[in-house]
Protein backbone atom coordinates (compact mmCIF):
# COMPACT_ATOMS: atom_id res chain seq x y z
CA UNK A 1 0.00 0.00 0.00
CA UNK A 2 1.22 3.21 -0.66
CA UNK A 3 2.12 5.52 2.03
CA UNK A 4 1.89 9.76 1.82
CA UNK A 5 3.28 11.97 4.12
CA UNK A 6 0.89 14.71 4.63
CA UNK A 7 2.17 17.52 6.71
CA UNK A 8 0.03 20.77 7.75
CA UNK A 9 1.77 23.65 9.32
CA UNK A 10 -0.36 26.07 11.09
CA UNK A 11 1.07 29.43 11.39
CA UNK A 12 -1.09 31.55 13.37
CA UNK A 13 1.69 33.94 13.85
CA UNK A 14 0.00 36.54 13.46
CA UNK A 15 -8.28 54.77 -1.67
CA UNK A 16 -11.30 55.66 -3.16
CA UNK A 17 -8.61 58.23 -1.72
CA UNK A 18 -8.70 59.68 2.02
CA UNK A 19 -8.02 63.08 -0.14
CA UNK A 20 -10.94 64.92 -1.20
CA UNK A 21 -7.99 67.81 -2.09
CA UNK A 22 -6.35 68.72 -5.13
CA UNK A 23 -3.32 67.69 -7.12
CA UNK A 24 -0.33 70.16 -8.24
CA UNK A 25 2.35 68.81 -9.89
CA UNK A 26 0.72 65.21 -9.84
CA UNK A 27 1.02 65.25 -5.47
CA UNK A 28 -2.35 64.57 -3.94
CA UNK A 29 -3.24 66.45 -0.73
CA UNK A 30 -4.21 63.96 1.50
CA UNK A 31 -5.15 66.22 4.85
CA UNK A 32 -7.47 68.13 3.01
CA UNK A 33 -10.89 68.06 3.76
CA UNK A 34 -14.33 67.95 1.82
CA UNK A 35 -15.28 71.78 3.07
CA UNK A 36 -11.71 73.06 2.02
CA UNK A 37 -12.67 76.79 2.34
CA UNK A 38 -14.09 76.28 6.06
CA UNK A 39 -11.01 74.40 7.07
CA UNK A 40 -8.37 76.56 5.83
CA UNK A 41 -10.08 79.54 7.81
CA UNK A 42 -10.00 77.19 10.43
CA UNK A 43 -6.65 76.52 10.32
CA UNK A 44 -5.71 80.22 9.31
CA UNK A 45 -7.63 81.22 12.59
CA UNK A 46 -6.02 78.99 14.85
CA UNK A 47 -2.54 79.91 13.77
CA UNK A 48 -2.57 83.54 13.67
CA UNK A 49 -3.49 84.07 17.53
CA UNK A 50 -0.44 81.42 18.72
CA UNK A 51 2.21 82.47 20.12
CA UNK A 52 5.96 81.24 19.30
CA UNK A 53 5.69 78.13 22.27
CA UNK A 54 2.16 77.22 21.05
CA UNK A 55 3.25 77.09 17.33
CA UNK A 56 6.68 74.88 18.10
CA UNK A 57 4.43 72.56 21.25
CA UNK A 58 2.27 71.39 17.95
CA UNK A 59 5.36 69.69 16.62
CA UNK A 60 5.96 67.40 19.57
CA UNK A 61 3.53 64.28 20.46
CA UNK A 62 4.61 62.93 23.93
CA UNK A 63 3.84 59.47 25.33
CA UNK A 64 1.51 58.40 27.85
CA UNK A 65 0.67 55.24 29.77
CA UNK A 66 -3.21 55.38 31.03
CA UNK A 67 -1.73 52.68 33.60
CA UNK A 68 0.82 55.26 34.58
CA UNK A 69 1.68 56.51 38.09
CA UNK A 70 -0.20 59.67 39.08
CA UNK A 71 3.38 61.80 39.05
CA UNK A 72 3.88 60.47 35.44
CA UNK A 73 0.48 61.46 34.36
CA UNK A 74 0.69 65.19 35.71
CA UNK A 75 3.75 65.56 34.17
CA UNK A 76 2.27 65.13 30.43
CA UNK A 77 -0.50 67.46 31.68
CA UNK A 78 1.86 69.52 32.36
CA UNK A 79 3.37 69.27 28.73
CA UNK A 80 -0.33 70.01 27.49
CA UNK A 81 -0.67 73.22 29.40
CA UNK A 82 2.27 74.60 29.65
CA UNK A 83 4.00 73.72 26.70
CA UNK A 84 1.46 73.45 24.15
CA UNK A 85 2.45 69.84 22.50
CA UNK A 86 0.67 69.03 19.46
CA UNK A 87 -0.68 65.17 20.45
CA UNK A 88 -0.35 62.31 22.46
CA UNK A 89 0.82 58.70 21.77
CA UNK A 90 -0.93 56.53 24.35
CA UNK A 91 0.94 53.16 25.54
CA UNK A 92 -0.09 50.45 27.71
CA UNK A 93 -2.95 50.18 29.79
CA UNK A 94 -7.02 49.77 29.64
CA UNK A 95 -9.41 51.40 27.68
CA UNK A 96 -11.78 53.23 30.11
CA UNK A 97 -8.71 54.42 31.88
CA UNK A 98 -7.20 55.55 29.08
CA UNK A 99 -10.26 57.20 27.50
CA UNK A 100 -10.60 58.83 31.00
CA UNK A 101 -7.72 60.32 30.57
CA UNK A 102 -8.43 61.13 27.18
CA UNK A 103 -11.10 63.63 28.36
CA UNK A 104 -8.79 64.90 31.11
CA UNK A 105 -6.13 65.91 28.68
CA UNK A 106 -8.31 67.55 25.82
CA UNK A 107 -9.99 69.38 28.45
CA UNK A 108 -6.70 71.20 29.20
CA UNK A 109 -5.39 71.86 25.57
CA UNK A 110 -6.10 75.36 23.82
CA UNK A 111 -5.72 73.55 20.66
CA UNK A 112 -7.57 69.66 20.46
CA UNK A 113 -4.59 67.12 20.96
CA UNK A 114 -4.01 64.29 17.90
CA UNK A 115 -4.93 61.61 19.74
CA UNK A 116 -2.98 58.60 18.64
CA UNK A 117 -1.26 54.69 19.28
CA UNK A 118 0.34 52.29 17.80
CA UNK A 119 -1.66 49.59 17.36
CA UNK A 120 -1.27 47.40 13.94
CA UNK A 121 -3.11 44.94 14.79
CA UNK A 122 -5.97 46.41 17.24
CA UNK A 123 -6.07 48.29 20.32
CA UNK A 124 -4.97 45.11 22.28
CA UNK A 125 -1.51 45.36 20.82
CA UNK A 126 -1.74 48.10 24.04
CA UNK A 127 -5.02 47.73 25.89
CA UNK A 128 -6.20 45.20 27.54
CA UNK A 129 -10.10 44.27 27.75
CA UNK A 130 -9.43 45.09 23.78
CA UNK A 131 -9.72 42.92 20.59
CA UNK A 132 -6.09 41.53 18.62
CA UNK A 133 -6.63 40.80 14.99
CA UNK A 134 -3.99 38.95 13.16
CA UNK A 135 -0.67 40.30 12.54
CA UNK A 136 0.44 41.28 8.58
CA UNK A 137 2.08 38.04 7.99
CA UNK A 138 -1.22 36.14 8.34
CA UNK A 139 -3.43 39.31 6.55
CA UNK A 140 -0.29 38.78 3.74
CA UNK A 141 -1.17 35.47 3.46
CA UNK A 142 -5.35 36.38 2.24
CA UNK A 143 -5.73 36.83 -1.71
CA UNK A 144 -9.20 38.79 -1.13
CA UNK A 145 -7.48 42.59 -0.47
CA UNK A 146 -11.31 43.83 0.41
CA UNK A 147 -10.96 41.25 4.11
CA UNK A 148 -7.56 43.66 4.54
CA UNK A 149 -9.81 46.65 3.59
CA UNK A 150 -12.35 45.56 6.42
CA UNK A 151 -9.75 44.87 8.78
CA UNK A 152 -8.00 48.50 8.43
CA UNK A 153 -12.12 49.82 8.55
CA UNK A 154 -13.02 47.63 11.79
CA UNK A 155 -9.44 48.70 13.81
CA UNK A 156 -10.16 52.31 12.84
CA UNK A 157 -13.59 52.21 14.56
CA UNK A 158 -12.24 50.90 17.66
CA UNK A 159 -9.27 54.07 17.41
CA UNK A 160 -11.91 56.44 16.89
CA UNK A 161 -14.74 55.05 20.15
CA UNK A 162 -11.37 55.45 21.98
CA UNK A 163 -11.26 59.39 21.27
CA UNK A 164 -8.18 58.98 18.73
CA UNK A 165 -7.71 59.76 15.40
CA UNK A 166 -4.36 58.21 14.23
CA UNK A 167 -2.49 54.87 14.25
CA UNK A 168 1.10 54.27 13.37
CA UNK A 169 0.11 51.73 11.01
CA UNK A 170 0.67 49.83 8.49
CA UNK A 171 4.15 48.27 8.40
CA UNK A 172 4.90 48.26 4.45
CA UNK A 173 8.59 46.82 5.14
CA UNK A 174 9.69 44.22 2.87
CA UNK A 175 10.56 41.19 5.16
CA UNK A 176 13.27 39.73 2.56
CA UNK A 177 15.86 39.38 5.41
CA UNK A 178 15.04 36.01 7.96
CA UNK A 179 17.68 37.69 10.48
CA UNK A 180 15.43 40.47 11.05
CA UNK A 181 14.73 40.97 14.49
CA UNK A 182 11.94 43.67 14.63
CA UNK A 183 9.56 43.60 11.66
CA UNK A 184 9.03 39.69 10.89
CA UNK A 185 5.65 39.02 10.96
CA UNK A 186 4.81 42.67 11.52
CA UNK A 187 5.41 42.90 7.81
CA UNK A 188 2.99 41.95 4.81
CA UNK A 189 5.70 39.90 3.61
CA UNK A 190 8.58 39.25 1.35
CA UNK A 191 7.44 39.86 -2.48
CA UNK A 192 7.31 43.75 -2.70
CA UNK A 193 3.79 43.79 -4.91
CA UNK A 194 1.91 42.06 -2.19
CA UNK A 195 2.83 44.14 0.38
CA UNK A 196 1.99 47.52 -1.64
CA UNK A 197 -1.57 45.63 -2.53
CA UNK A 198 -2.46 44.64 1.28
CA UNK A 199 -1.18 47.68 2.68
CA UNK A 200 -3.08 49.89 -0.22
CA UNK A 201 -6.45 47.99 1.15
CA UNK A 202 -5.51 48.40 4.87
CA UNK A 203 -5.16 52.20 4.02
CA UNK A 204 -8.38 52.63 2.58
CA UNK A 205 -9.85 50.76 5.30
CA UNK A 206 -8.86 52.83 7.78
CA UNK A 207 -8.91 56.24 6.11
CA UNK A 208 -12.09 55.12 4.71
CA UNK A 209 -13.12 55.60 8.19
CA UNK A 210 -11.34 58.80 8.06
CA UNK A 211 -8.64 57.79 10.60
CA UNK A 212 -5.17 59.25 9.64
CA UNK A 213 -2.45 56.25 8.88
CA UNK A 214 1.33 56.53 8.88
CA UNK A 215 3.19 54.01 6.86
CA UNK A 216 6.43 53.24 7.53
CA UNK A 217 9.62 52.87 8.06
CA UNK A 218 10.63 54.68 5.27
CA UNK A 219 12.31 54.43 3.65
CA UNK A 220 12.09 50.48 4.84
CA UNK A 221 13.16 48.58 7.56
CA UNK A 222 12.81 44.59 6.09
CA UNK A 223 16.58 43.81 5.25
CA UNK A 224 18.30 44.55 8.01
CA UNK A 225 19.85 42.77 11.03
CA UNK A 226 19.65 45.00 13.52
CA UNK A 227 16.80 46.55 15.72
CA UNK A 228 16.74 50.60 15.82
CA UNK A 229 15.68 50.47 19.23
CA UNK A 230 18.87 49.48 20.55
CA UNK A 231 21.32 50.66 17.63
CA UNK A 232 21.56 52.17 14.08
CA UNK A 233 20.68 49.46 11.40
CA UNK A 234 22.97 50.30 8.06
CA UNK A 235 21.12 49.61 4.42
CA UNK A 236 24.57 49.02 2.68
CA UNK A 237 22.07 49.04 -1.03
CA UNK A 238 22.59 51.26 -4.23
CA UNK A 239 20.49 53.74 -4.94
CA UNK A 240 18.81 51.76 -7.75
CA UNK A 241 18.31 48.52 -5.09
CA UNK A 242 16.59 50.94 -2.99
CA UNK A 243 14.36 52.24 -5.60
CA UNK A 244 13.08 48.89 -6.65
CA UNK A 245 12.66 47.49 -3.47
CA UNK A 246 12.43 49.30 -0.38
CA UNK A 247 10.67 52.30 -2.14
CA UNK A 248 8.55 50.70 -4.49
CA UNK A 249 5.41 50.66 -1.63
CA UNK A 250 5.63 54.70 -1.18
CA UNK A 251 5.88 55.12 -4.83
CA UNK A 252 2.45 52.90 -5.28
CA UNK A 253 0.46 54.57 -2.18
CA UNK A 254 1.64 58.11 -2.20
CA UNK A 255 -0.61 58.64 -5.21
CA UNK A 256 -3.22 56.88 -3.85
CA UNK A 257 -3.54 59.45 -0.80
CA UNK A 258 -1.60 57.95 2.21
CA UNK A 259 -1.99 60.80 4.91
CA UNK A 260 0.69 59.71 6.95
CA UNK A 261 4.63 58.10 7.13
CA UNK A 262 6.86 57.43 9.91
CA UNK A 263 10.57 57.66 8.73
CA UNK A 264 13.22 54.82 10.27
CA UNK A 265 16.01 55.64 11.93
CA UNK A 266 17.93 53.94 9.62
CA UNK A 267 21.47 55.12 7.93
CA UNK A 268 21.55 54.90 4.32
CA UNK A 269 24.95 55.74 2.81
CA UNK A 270 23.08 55.54 -0.72
CA UNK A 271 21.01 58.70 -0.18
CA UNK A 272 22.56 60.60 2.66
CA UNK A 273 27.00 60.57 2.67
CA UNK A 274 27.04 61.64 6.22
CA UNK A 275 28.20 58.80 8.43
CA UNK A 276 26.03 57.52 10.90
CA UNK A 277 23.30 60.04 10.46
CA UNK A 278 19.69 58.17 10.13
CA UNK A 279 17.25 58.89 8.09
CA UNK A 280 14.44 60.20 10.28
CA UNK A 281 17.42 63.24 10.66
CA UNK A 282 18.46 63.25 7.51
CA UNK A 283 17.24 66.43 5.11
CA UNK A 284 18.22 65.03 1.83
CA UNK A 285 15.90 61.60 2.33
CA UNK A 286 12.81 63.31 3.67
CA UNK A 287 13.14 66.62 2.01
CA UNK A 288 14.99 65.26 -1.51
CA UNK A 289 13.43 62.34 -2.13
CA UNK A 290 10.53 61.86 0.69
CA UNK A 291 8.77 65.45 -0.16
CA UNK A 292 10.42 66.31 -3.18
CA UNK A 293 10.90 63.11 -5.55
CA UNK A 294 8.00 61.49 -4.65
CA UNK A 295 5.70 64.75 -3.83
CA UNK A 296 4.59 63.36 -0.59
CA UNK A 297 2.08 65.97 1.23
CA UNK A 298 1.15 64.35 4.27
CA UNK A 299 2.09 64.51 7.59
CA UNK A 300 5.94 63.11 8.47
CA UNK A 301 6.68 62.12 11.34
CA UNK A 302 9.80 60.36 13.15
CA UNK A 303 9.90 56.91 14.62
CA UNK A 304 10.28 57.23 18.39
CA UNK A 305 12.98 59.76 19.34
CA UNK A 306 13.76 58.13 22.51
CA UNK A 307 15.09 55.04 20.48
CA UNK A 308 19.21 54.45 20.88
CA UNK A 309 19.27 54.35 16.96
CA UNK A 310 18.82 58.15 17.07
CA UNK A 311 18.47 60.02 20.60
CA UNK A 312 21.57 62.22 21.24
CA UNK A 313 22.40 61.31 24.78
CA UNK A 314 24.66 64.54 25.33
CA UNK A 315 22.41 66.92 24.05
CA UNK A 316 18.69 65.42 24.24
CA UNK A 317 17.52 68.97 22.69
CA UNK A 318 19.27 68.61 19.94
CA UNK A 319 16.74 65.65 18.55
CA UNK A 320 14.15 67.69 17.65
CA UNK A 321 15.13 70.56 16.09
CA UNK A 322 17.69 68.41 13.73
CA UNK A 323 14.47 66.30 13.08
CA UNK A 324 12.26 68.87 12.26
CA UNK A 325 14.45 70.75 10.02
CA UNK A 326 15.31 67.28 8.33
CA UNK A 327 11.68 67.89 7.06
CA UNK A 328 9.52 65.92 9.72
CA UNK A 329 6.31 67.23 10.76
CA UNK A 330 5.52 65.52 13.57
CA UNK A 331 8.59 64.76 16.39
CA UNK A 332 7.27 61.52 18.55
CA UNK A 333 8.53 61.15 21.67
CA UNK A 334 12.14 62.87 22.17
CA UNK A 335 13.30 61.98 26.09
CA UNK A 336 13.00 66.07 26.91
CA UNK A 337 10.21 67.37 24.99
CA UNK A 338 10.91 70.78 27.45
CA UNK A 339 14.11 70.74 26.27
CA UNK A 340 13.59 70.04 22.56
CA UNK A 341 10.88 73.05 22.32
CA UNK A 342 13.65 75.44 23.55
CA UNK A 343 15.92 74.37 21.06
CA UNK A 344 13.49 75.27 18.35
CA UNK A 345 12.46 78.18 20.04
CA UNK A 346 16.14 79.56 20.04
CA UNK A 347 16.86 78.35 16.65
CA UNK A 348 13.79 80.52 15.76
CA UNK A 349 15.32 83.69 17.51
CA UNK A 350 18.84 83.22 16.27
CA UNK A 351 17.01 82.87 12.29
CA UNK A 352 17.94 79.24 11.41
CA UNK A 353 14.64 78.26 12.02
CA UNK A 354 12.33 80.27 9.87
CA UNK A 355 8.63 81.42 10.31
CA UNK A 356 7.49 80.48 6.76
CA UNK A 357 9.49 76.28 7.98
CA UNK A 358 7.16 76.82 10.64
CA UNK A 359 3.94 77.64 9.38
CA UNK A 360 4.93 74.29 7.03
CA UNK A 361 4.84 72.05 9.35
CA UNK A 362 2.08 73.61 12.06
CA UNK A 363 -0.59 74.50 9.46
CA UNK A 364 -0.45 70.45 8.02
CA UNK A 365 -0.86 69.60 11.54
CA UNK A 366 -3.99 71.22 11.74
CA UNK A 367 -5.09 70.86 8.71
CA UNK A 368 -5.43 67.18 9.85
CA UNK A 369 -6.83 67.90 13.33
CA UNK A 370 -9.58 69.72 11.11
CA UNK A 371 -9.91 66.47 8.58
CA UNK A 372 -10.29 63.67 11.57
CA UNK A 373 -13.10 66.34 13.14
CA UNK A 374 -10.81 67.84 15.80
CA UNK A 375 -12.71 71.38 14.75
CA UNK A 376 -15.74 69.81 16.27
CA UNK A 377 -14.50 67.83 19.90
CA UNK A 378 -16.70 65.78 21.73
CA UNK A 379 -15.66 63.79 24.64
CA UNK A 380 -15.29 60.06 24.93
CA UNK A 381 -18.39 58.52 25.56
CA UNK A 382 -17.43 55.82 28.77
CA UNK A 383 -21.20 53.97 28.44
CA UNK A 384 -20.36 50.71 27.00
CA UNK A 385 -17.30 50.60 25.74
CA UNK A 386 -15.34 47.77 26.75
CA UNK A 387 -18.63 46.51 25.12
CA UNK A 388 -18.42 48.54 22.24
CA UNK A 389 -14.65 47.54 21.83
CA UNK A 390 -15.55 43.12 21.64
CA UNK A 391 -18.45 43.50 19.50
CA UNK A 392 -19.03 39.83 17.38
CA UNK A 393 -18.39 41.58 14.67
CA UNK A 394 -14.82 41.28 15.84
CA UNK A 395 -15.01 37.83 16.20
CA UNK A 396 -17.21 37.01 12.80
CA UNK A 397 -14.39 38.68 10.92
CA UNK A 398 -11.54 37.43 12.70
CA UNK A 399 -12.42 34.01 11.83
CA UNK A 400 -13.02 34.91 8.31
CA UNK A 401 -9.52 36.17 8.10
CA UNK A 402 -7.56 32.75 9.38
CA UNK A 403 -9.61 30.65 7.55
CA UNK A 404 -9.17 32.93 4.24
CA UNK A 405 -4.96 32.64 5.42
CA UNK A 406 -4.87 28.79 5.55
CA UNK A 407 -2.49 28.29 2.56
CA UNK A 408 -1.52 25.08 0.35
CA UNK A 409 1.79 25.33 -0.67
CA UNK A 410 2.21 22.62 -2.23
CA UNK A 411 -0.22 19.13 -2.97
CA UNK A 412 2.27 16.64 -4.47
CA UNK A 413 0.17 13.75 -5.80
CA UNK A 414 -3.53 15.41 -5.38
CA UNK A 415 -3.79 13.82 -1.39
CA UNK A 416 -5.59 17.50 -0.82
CA UNK A 417 -8.22 16.94 -0.12
CA UNK A 418 -7.98 13.44 1.65
CA UNK A 419 -10.79 10.91 -0.08
CA UNK A 420 -11.84 7.65 0.53
CA UNK A 421 -11.26 7.93 4.41
CA UNK A 422 -12.45 4.20 4.85
CA UNK A 423 -9.78 3.03 3.28
CA UNK A 424 -7.07 5.36 5.13
CA UNK A 425 -5.42 3.96 8.34
CA UNK A 426 -4.69 7.66 9.29
CA UNK A 427 -1.62 8.51 12.47
CA UNK A 428 -0.90 11.84 13.59
CA UNK A 429 1.89 13.64 14.71
CA UNK A 430 2.74 16.79 16.75
CA UNK A 431 5.66 18.90 16.71
CA UNK A 432 6.38 22.47 17.83
CA UNK A 433 6.24 23.99 21.14
CA UNK A 434 2.34 24.51 21.21
CA UNK A 435 -0.09 21.98 21.86
CA UNK A 436 -1.90 21.81 19.19
CA UNK A 437 -5.01 20.13 20.61
CA UNK A 438 -7.88 21.89 18.65
CA UNK A 439 -6.27 20.99 15.36
CA UNK A 440 -5.91 17.43 16.59
CA UNK A 441 -9.83 17.06 17.63
CA UNK A 442 -10.86 18.74 14.40
CA UNK A 443 -9.09 15.78 13.09
CA UNK A 444 -11.00 13.08 14.90
CA UNK A 445 -14.41 14.54 13.69
CA UNK A 446 -14.10 13.57 10.20
CA UNK A 447 -12.63 10.02 11.17
CA UNK A 448 -10.64 7.93 12.91
CA UNK A 449 -7.04 9.36 13.68
CA UNK A 450 -4.48 7.89 15.93
CA UNK A 451 -2.15 9.96 18.12
CA UNK A 452 1.20 8.61 17.66
CA UNK A 453 4.18 9.48 20.13
CA UNK A 454 7.89 8.17 19.98
CA UNK A 455 10.68 8.34 22.22
CA UNK A 456 12.77 9.65 19.35
CA UNK A 457 12.58 9.59 15.16
CA UNK A 458 13.65 5.40 14.74
CA UNK A 459 10.61 4.26 17.74
CA UNK A 460 8.60 6.97 15.71
CA UNK A 461 9.10 5.25 12.28
CA UNK A 462 8.79 2.10 13.25
CA UNK A 463 5.13 2.75 14.81
CA UNK A 464 4.09 4.25 11.74
CA UNK A 465 4.19 1.46 9.65
CA UNK A 466 1.36 0.55 10.75
CA UNK A 467 -0.24 3.71 8.70
CA UNK A 468 -0.73 4.76 5.30
CA UNK A 469 -1.62 8.43 6.06
CA UNK A 470 0.78 10.56 8.13
CA UNK A 471 -0.43 13.53 8.92
CA UNK A 472 2.79 15.66 10.82
CA UNK A 473 1.15 19.18 12.73
CA UNK A 474 3.61 21.83 13.29
CA UNK A 475 2.32 24.14 15.73
CA UNK A 476 4.30 27.63 17.44
CA UNK A 477 2.53 29.90 20.01
CA UNK A 478 -0.16 31.96 19.07
CA UNK A 479 1.43 35.29 20.96
CA UNK A 480 2.21 36.64 17.36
Amino acid sequence: MKKYLLIIGSLLLTLASFAQGFSEDDAVYPLVAENAAAQQQWVNTLYEHMSLEEKVGQLFIAQVFSNASQRDIDYVKSLVKNYHIGGIIFSKGGPVRQAKLTNRLQALAKVPLLMSQDAEWGLAMRLDSTYAFPWNMTLGAIEDNHLIERTGAQIAKHIKRMGMQMDYTPDVDININPQNPIIGNRSFGENKERVTQKGLAFIKGMQGEQVLTSAKHFPGHGDTDVDSHKELPVLNFTKERLEQIELYPYKALIPEGLSGVMVGHLNVPAYDSDKGRPASLSFPIITGILKEKLKFKGLIMTDALDMKGVTNADNPGQTGLDAFMAGNDLLLMPRDIPKNISALIQAYHKGSLTEERLEHSVKKILMAKYKVGLSDYKPVQLDHLVRDLNSEENELLSEELMEQAITLIKNNMGVVPIKDLEQQKIAYVHFGDAQGGDFYNMLTKYTRVDLVKGNNIADLLFKLKAYNLVIVGFHKSNAN
